[in-house]
């Protein structure tokens, strides 16, 4: 039997006797009803066929009193519009339930696309993601993330670190890209938020910086550290390029270093020359070395060195540098090409950019050999231009 369902009549309603429930339903809404267990808690429900497979179902609106009889009533109504035009409430609300998290897009994110990037990127991406991402977004449901929770994130951190905050941009940027495509959500909510202007770096090694550090590193108590900061000074390779340096990547023959795709920046194999220096500190690496594989062994899982920082830090303060990163070696090499009037595609090519832009950095280096070259045509062709002409009836 129908009534009218008021706030007053539910709290009177009567608990079954024994175990199970009574439901009372509504004569304004059909389906729409007040159910009572034998405890005495009362909920409001929706009785409602679906379309797409003709099986009747019934949904929990919310209980009472926390929902009054007018919104329960209000609820059911959307609810059924929602069911003739083809909708499931049950479905949805099931959908929704079992949804990922955003804890659950970290974590396939780091099983299935960390393993494809570098080592020192995936090892940032999983710090950012295990102090930044989870604390703040973890229990958020992909689909629900907006704008303002990825702008809000970033503001933080950019109070903080600025250059950090534009790395956990290019994170989410990334992670919200593929959850795409994995179907979690139709688009990234990331599109839109501004990074934090980034001022390039131009530190390179002044000549009396490289004799002091040259002097430091011959001094320095650790020989395998000290050679693999010579072999950066050589070959300008970034850093996880020569600490995971395997021997078979070196052909003593042809004097040449083969740097596989999977350590390299632009993901292809990348063969620089050595120069003789570079060789001789190699061949002397080789004969004390204790390792068959890698040139710089070490006891973590990877089997080889993966850090410099501290040791980094000793010989700058031996060598009274100041501000100077290990990257900063990599820059000075670029440094020491252009003095030497090596052109800027060449540059590029030993430092493996694939990219113009990426080596256009270092063309105002360039600019005293630019110089001195246009000096030199500057002074031919004035030396052509005031040397005397005699004519032809004087030389006879």
């Amino acid at each position: 039997m129908a009534v009218k369902l008021t706030d007053k009549l539910v709290r009177a309603l009567e608990p079954p006797p024994s175990t199970g429930n009574r439901i009372t339903y509504d004569t304004f809404v059909p389906g729409f009803g007040a159910r009572i267990t034998s405890a005495g808690a009362v909920s409001f429900v929706l009785n409602y066929r679906c379309k797409r497979d003709g099986r009747e179902r019934r949904c929990t609106i919310g209980s009472f009193p926390a929902w009054s009889v007018t919104a329960a009533r209000e609820e059911a109504k959307r609810l059924k519009r929602d069911v003739d035009g083809g909708g499931d409430p049950i479905a949805k609300f099931k959908a929704e339930r079992e949804a990922p998290t955003v804890a659950v897009l970290c974590a396939r994110f780091e099983a299935e696309h960390l393993p494809k990037l570098r080592p020192s990127t995936a090892a940032m991406y999983r710090a950012l993601i295990k102090n930044e991402v989870v604390p703040a977004l973890g229990r958020m449901k992909v689909a629900t993330v907006e704008f303002e929770d990825i702008d809000r994130l970033h503001h933080k951190l950019s109070l903080r670190a600025p250059y950090l905050a534009n790395r956990l941009l290019a994170l989410l940027s990334k992670m919200f890209e593929l959850s795409v495509l994995w179907k979690m959500r139709s688009n990234s909510p990331v599109r839109g938020v501004q990074r934090n202007q980034e001022i390039k770096r131009k530190r390179y090694l002044s000549g009396d910086e490289l004799n002091r550090l040259t002097k430091a590193l011959a001094a320095y108590h650790n020989v395998e550290v000290a050679d693999a900061i010579r072999l950066l000074l050589l070959t300008g390779a970034r850093k996880s390029e020569a600490l995971s340096a395997t021997w078979s990547q070196f052909d003593f023959g042809t004097g040449t270093w083969t740097k596989p795709g999977a350590t390299t920046k632009q993901k292809t194999d990348h063969i620089i020359p050595l120069s003789a220096p570079a060789r001789q500190l190699l061949a002397q690496i080789r004969e004390r070395s204790s390792s068959p594989k890698f040139v710089f062994p070490g006891p973590g899982p990877t089997g080889h060195r993966t850090n410099l920082k501290r040791d980094w830090g000793q010989i700058c303060r031996k060598a009274s540098i100041v501000g100077l990163r290990v990257h900063d070696l990599r820059h000075s090499f670029a440094a020491q090409l252009a003095s030497a009037g090596v052109g800027l595609h060449v540059v590029g090519g030993l430092l493996g950019h694939t990219q113009p832009q990426t080596t256009s950095r270092y063309a105002h280096l360039f600019d005293d050999t630019l110089r001195a070259a246009t000096e030199r045509v500057g002074a031919v062709i004035s030396n052509a231009a005031s040397a005397e002409v005699v004519p032809l009836t004087e030389r006879r």
